[in-house]
């Protein structure tokens, strides 16, 4: 499991004074990006390779409010990879409490050419080496 960190900001607090529901997701971009840095697929890997992952498919649950300045905390797992694509599953918490998961598909495309790609050898490596069993809430639809 990998953690980000991230306080929230006023300008996210919405209308009904918690945290507006884009900003939960900017915040799980943000986690997956730390995990693409941590995976090796950081930014000099996208500029040398022009390769990048690309988030196809989101299922977000919204479980509790967030104040303003609350710290969150996201921990990301791996549940699922292949050769061109992986899934992970974010859980939010803000002071203790479990307020949102996200399960995202992403695919490894390749930007200069149009299309997926295999993830090099390492890359792959490491993420089978991370896969973990899918939390009870993974792949569930809205019902």
């Amino acid at each position: 499991m990998r953690e980000y960190r991230q306080r929230v900001r006023p300008e996210w607090i919405d209308y009904n004074g918690h945290l507006s529901e884009a900003y939960y997701v900017l915040v799980f971009g943000f986690a997956t990006d730390a995990v693409m840095d941590q995976m090796g697929l950081d930014a000099s890997y996208r500029t040398d390779t022009g390769c990048s992952l690309y988030t196809v498919e989101a299922h977000v649950r919204y479980l509790r409010e967030v104040k303003s300045a609350s710290d969150l905390v996201v921990t990301s797992r791996i549940v699922g990879t292949g050769a061109k694509k992986v899934r992970i599953c974010h859980e939010m918490s803000a002071d203790g409490a479990l307020v949102a998961t996200e399960e995202i598909m992403a695919l490894h495309v390749d930007g200069q050419k149009g299309g997926t790609t295999p993830f090099p050898t390492a890359v792959a490596e490491r993420f089978a080496a991370l896969a973990e069993p899918a939390p009870e809430y993974a792949g569930r639809s809205i019902g």
